[in-house]
Order: C-alpha cells, then sequence, then structure tokens
C-alpha cells in the first residue's frame, strides 16, 4: 500500500484523491446553504399567529391642471341623410373651432352617436253620438273614439364630444366658444390632474406614516416588539370635481361672457390597513 501512492501512478492517484475530497466538500457546503434557504422560506410561510392590526388614514392637495367638458349637437330632419349631414357640418365647424383655440385633435373624442326616428301622436276624428232604439224609444251614446297613432314626422342626429382642455384658463372662453360655434348643449365640467399617481402617492405615503407611528406607540404601550407586516390593504379617496355648468344653448351671441373657472385645490385621501406580527 506505501508504494502504491509513490512514483508517477501514485502521483495522479494522490491529485485524484484530492480532487475528490475538494468536491464533496463543495457538495456538502451546497447542500447546507440550500438547506437554510429552504428553511428561510419555509419560515415565511408560516401563518402569523400573534398580530395586531393599525389603521392609517393621509390627505394630499394638488391644483387641477386638466379640465373635461362635453358639447352636444343635435339636428332634427325629414331624413336620416339630412339630418346626419346638418350634424356632421355643425360638428366639424365646433372641431375647427377647438383646434383653432390651440386644443389638440387626441384630446377631442367623440362620447356618443345615435340617430332615432322622431313621431308625434295624432288623434283620430271622434263622432259624437250613435242613435239605439230600444223598446220603440230612442236613445243617444256617444261613439266610442277610434285609436290614435304614431306619424313618423323625421330624425334626430345627436352626437356628444369630450374635450380635455390642458390650459385651465382657457377653459372658460371654450365653454362659450363651442356654444356659439353650433353646439346645442354644453355640460360635465370636470377639474382633475393630468397625472393622478403624483398625488394619490403622496397620500398613500401620509397614510403609511400614521398607520407605522401608531403600530410603534402602541407595541411600546403593550411592551412587544413588531417582527415584520403580514398584511395589508388600501381604500383610496378623492378625485376629479365635478362642476355643476350644463348649458342648453341654440343660438349664442359671441359677447356673452366666458364663465370663471376656478381650480382651486383637490384633497385626495387614502386609507390603509396594517397588520403586523408581534412577539
Amino acid at each position: 500500500m506505501e508504494n502504491l501512492f509513490e512514483g508517477s501512478i501514485g502521483k495522479k492517484l494522490r491529485i485524484a484523491l484530492l480532487a475528490a475530497v475538494v468536491l464533496l466538500g463543495i457538495f456538502l457546503a451546497l447542500q447546507a446553504l440550500a438547506a437554510l434557504v429552504g428553511l428561510r422560506y419555509i419560515g415565511a410561510g408560516i401563518i402569523a399567529t400573534n398580530t395586531i392590526v393599525v389603521s392609517g388614514h393621509g390627505e394630499a392637495f394638488g391644483v387641477p391642471d386638466i379640465a373635461t367638458f362635453d358639447f352636444s349637437v343635435v339636428s332634427d330632419k325629414p331624413t336620416v341623410a339630412a339630418a346626419q349631414a346638418d350634424a356632421t357640418k355643425k360638428i366639424n365647424a365646433i372641431i375647427n373651432y377647438l383646434t383653432g383655440a390651440g386644443v389638440a385633435k387626441a384630446d377631442i373624442q367623440t362620447s356618443n352617436y345615435s340617430v332615432q326616428p322622431q313621431y308625434q301622436y295624432q288623434q283620430q276624428a271622434c263622432p259624437n253620438i250613435r242613435t239605439v232604439l230600444s223598446n220603440s224609444n230612442v236613445q243617444l251614446y256617444p261613439n266610442p273614439c277610434p285609436p290614435g297613432k304614431q306619424i313618423l314626422t323625421g330624425y334626430e342626429v345627436n352626437q356628444s364630444t369630450t374635450v380635455k382642455v390642458r390650459d385651465i384658463t382657457k377653459a372658460g372662453d371654450l365653454l362659450t366658444g363651442v356654444g356659439s360655434a353650433g353646439a346645442t348643449q354644453v355640460s360635465g365640467l370636470t377639474l382633475t390632474f393630468d397625472n393622478p399617481h403624483t398625488v394619490q402617492d403622496a397620500a398613500r405615503n401620509n397614510a403609511i406614516t400614521d398607520a407605522k407611528s401608531k403600530a410603534d406607540t402602541l407595541a411600546k404601550s403593550l411592551g412587544i416588539s413588531l417582527v415584520r407586516v403580514v398584511a395589508f390593504s388600501e381604500n383610496t379617496g378623492g378625485g376629479p370635481i365635478p362642476m355643476a355648468y350644463s348649458a342648453g344653448l341654440g343660438a349664442v351671441s359671441a359677447s356673452v361672457p366666458a364663465p370663471v373657472i376656478s381650480p382651486g385645490q383637490t384633497k385626495v385621501t387614502d386609507d390603509v390597513s396594517i397588520t403586523y406580527e408581534i412577539r
């Protein structure tokens, strides 16, 4: 056995044995690491039995930078083709006005288009009296009136469009301008944010900070330690400001003063609930 590891053959055997020992050591180290990782994830999946739940409320304020409103065009004509042609002419005139005032075509969107037949109820002539002879006596009875009928009088085309105004200072002028350009009705003015996530994120962060502060105070009062967060829920609030603006316009004079649109500030709220594991 002593001669086995001597000479050139013995040298090769020693190298092979050393390599086997190194590989075995690496294998055992990897197995131990995998076991530790497995224990970590197994532990992370254990349902916490000792928990506390805290809530937090957050608010954030922002100045709206977008205004949206709707306008509609209504056309009544004897035929569908005539009503559609008239409505299209009016819509095109309004869109040309809006784009000329700086509103991008991408911010002008058709929200509804309908064609409805129009009817008029017509009552038939009603005879006054009918005579009935009974036992040689003349008796007079009113005649039953024949039923009325619906008469087709024409067709109504109604097209509604939503406009997004990125410069709120122009919103009042645009509300008046679309009426002068031929809109039948203007309504649904709403103030909102081009990027609402910025204000909502700020409200959420304030709510989480409020919940964490309550959890720390509660932990100190109860003499416990917060281990980890095991559950989280959120309820957002706030949002666009709908303004009560609605006008049946008809013919509008260009001298009509534009309404003043004041964006003010919009409050966005967020409420969170955080569940902590404790020990």
